[in-house]
């Protein structure tokens, strides 16, 4: 093992050991292994009874980080790692789980699946996302294919919103500002009335930005990159009888800006808009001994991407995508007398996009339309659980109207051991099938195969002292055949999308909680390193932008009854990158480590006004998360929040 590895572990022991012998330190959410949660199982179950690995972001913890965006906020979480978190506003932002590409890593919203049929990758963005719709979030780590179907291959990402609590309704309002002229405004009214929960969320959000790309030229004229959103949600859950219950949820977003030309490069007149737009009904039934849900959704995306001249030359560029999916399910859970729980349930998927761009008047322009796929799912899981002994065995079957039929499992085994250790391992494939944009854009490859993954994991959770002190390690590797990478040309169209051969990452995660009244830390080193052998036997280091260590510190810390402050820190290893410079030729460039730090102070001005600020890469860091871009300074939020009744 290289000295510098060696000195990150040694460096990490020091920090276990120093969480361990001081209050001071603490996190805002431990990994208790009697917390309930839903999203590893699509039933509610203790972690200790389930050997799977799964972490939530609190409540608190969301309320606490009203200054972050959704995923500067999930960059926090140990062995996640949100590439470009920290670029300018509006720039898109890459999700890596476990070092698995983005389009890996299934996003829900209430448990409902949405994607981009529209996107390269497929992946949603999350940027559309307001935090104070937020209620909490679950993150499953490793494949949860047999459950949540082809895009679960890394994990799983459930954004759990708000939802009606407490009887009447409540509003409440917030601002803040900050740096680089950033202005957020929001409300929201909940509660209960009769039979109804009601949760609405507006926001609006404005930012001058800075500029996005990085200036080679040494002018310091480059135009900074605004960025603008509106966003809302509702969500109403109605109680028809005791037994029966319907729910509906609805998020859309309006997102416009400004962008640079590319890497290094500025655009004086390079504009876009986004519009999210996610619907879902859903239907619940109690049974003698379980639950029946029926979920539909609609998910619907727009990207328009105008570039006017800037010359005499007429040259311009003008991009419409559109993408639909359609979801729907049947779940069943239930209890099959006193060792065996079932879940069991049926899927259908449809997604569609149409397509156009044009880069130049005289030149033809690149079309897709009506472009479209389905997949069938049915799928069974089966827990088994005597005394210390856990077991899932599932199975799931894909019928792809292009790709035929595939089958996929789960065997995951755990022992939990004098009530606070739990050992557990789990081998389980995926399936996952060639994108739209993969098949049929201009660098598409109608020959394409999907992916099939295989996955290893291995671990321990070990409640040290009990509601108080927590201590995780995992070890997975993931296997990839007919692994889908996009290969450079030296024609026109310059790319094109191809199989490789094998795609093979392996890891391992550590992570120390501590939690008590007012003290909550903890302290995680993860590590991932992979390989893509291409068709031709090449084998390369692909994993772009994703550091292969990562150690992190996150505490908050109750000082007095009205006064709360938190910090947050984060080492990002060495990582590399491709230059597109020399694009098909594309050399590979190493991107240095580097360390944020940022600091949270919160203050409860009166029992209804409530009042915080953000300081962030406090440090004042300079580094590169993408090559040619810029990312943030030194930058603060402040803010104030007020419940009204």
């Amino acid at each position: 093992m290289e000295k510098k590895h060696t000195k990150i572990i040694f460096g990490f022991g020091l920090l276990h050991l120093s969480l361990f012998a001081s209050t001071l330190y603490a996190q805002d959410t431990a990994r208790l292994l009697n917390n309930v949660v839903v999203t590893a199982t699509r039933s509610p179950k203790k972690l200790a009874d389930i050997g799977r690995v799964v972490t939530v972001i609190s409540a608190d913890q969301i309320n606490h980080s009203q200054g972050k965006t959704l995923p500067q906020l999930l960059n926090t979480v140990p062995g996640l790692t949100f590439s470009g978190a920290q670029n300018a506003p509006g720039i898109a932002t890459s999700i890596f789980l476990r070092g698995a590409s983005t389009g890996n890593t299934l996003i829900l919203i209430d448990g409902f699946p949405v994607n981009n049929a529209a996107a390269i990758d497929g992946s949603y963005d999350l940027n559309a996302f307001s935090l104070d719709m937020i209620d909490h979030i679950e993150i499953l780590k490793g494949s949860g294919s047999t459950l949540y179907g082809s895009d679960a291959v890394a994990g799983v990402i459930n954004i759990i919103t708000k939802k009606g609590k407490g009887k009447g309704l409540k509003s409440s309002v917030q601002f803040a500002g900050g740096s680089y002229n950033t202005f957020k405004e929001s409300a929201s009214l909940n509660g209960v009335v009769n039979k109804t929960g009601v949760a609405v969320n507006v926001s609006n959000t404005d930012s001058r930005g800075f500029a996005a790309a990085t200036d080679t030229t040494g002018k310091g004229n480059f135009k900074k990159d605004g960025f603008h959103q509106r966003s809302a949600s509702v969500n109403i859950n109605q109680g028809i009888s005791s037994k029966f219950s319907i729910n509906g949820n609805l998020q859309t977003s309006y997102t416009s800006g400004n962008l640079p030309y590319g890497a290094f490069t500025d655009d004086k007149n390079y504009t876009y808009n986004n519009t999210f737009l996610f619907g879902g009904l859903g239907a619940k039934l109690i049974l003698p001994a379980g639950a029946l849900l029926v979920n539909l959704s609609q998910n619907d995306v727009w990207n328009n991407f105008n570039n006017l001249p800037t010359d005499n030359s007429g040259a311009f560029q003008v991009t419409k995508n559109k993408g639909n999916i359609t979801n729907a399910e049947a779940v069943l859970n239930y209890a099959l007398g006193k060792y065996f729980d079932l879940t069991s349930g049926t899927s259908f998927k449809y997604s569609n996009t149409n397509q156009y761009s044009l880069f130049d008047p005289a030149g033809d322009p690149s079309i897709m339309k009506n472009k479209n796929n389905s997949i069938f799912s049915a799928y069974t899981s089966l827990f088994f659980k005597d005394d210390i002994f856990h077991m899932e065995l599932g199975g799931r079957y894909n019928h792809h109207n292009t790709y035929g039929d595939k089958f996929t499992y789960t065997i995951n085994p755990s022992l939990f051991l004098a009530d606070q250790f739990k050992v557990f391992g789990t081998i389980a494939s995926a399936y996952k099938s060639p994108l739209l944009y993969q098949l049929y854009s201009q660098y598409g490859n109608g020959g394409l195969k999907p992916e099939s993954t295989t996955s290893y994991e291995a671990g321990f959770d070990w409640e040290i002292v009990k509601n108080a002190l927590t201590f995780n390690t995992q070890f997975y590797r993931r296997n990839a055949k007919d692994v889908i990478y996009f290969a450079g040309l030296p024609v026109s169209p310059y790319g094109v999308y191809r199989n490789g051969q094998f795609q093979k990452d392996k890891g391992f995660e550590s992570e120390l909680n501590y939690h008590s009244n007012k003290l909550n830390a903890s302290a995680y080193y993860t590590y991932v390193t992979g390989k893509l052998t291409d068709e031709n036997g090449l084998q390369t280091a692909n994993l772009y932008r994703r550091p292969k260590s990562t150690l992190g510190l996150n505490f908050t810390y109750q000082l007095i009854d009205d006064f709360l402050f938190g910090v947050n820190y984060k080492y990002t290893g060495d990582r590399t990158d491709q230059n597109f410079a020399t694009y098909p030729n594309t050399t590979i460039v190493t991107l240095k480590h580097y360390n944020l730090a940022n600091l949270h102070l919160e203050f409860k001005a009166t029992k209804k006004l409530l009042v915080f600020g953000d300081l962030n890469n406090v440090l004042d860091q300079k580094y590169t998360d993408w090559l040619g871009y810029n990312t943030m300074g030194i930058n603060f939020m402040l803010g104030a929040k007020y419940q009204f009744n």
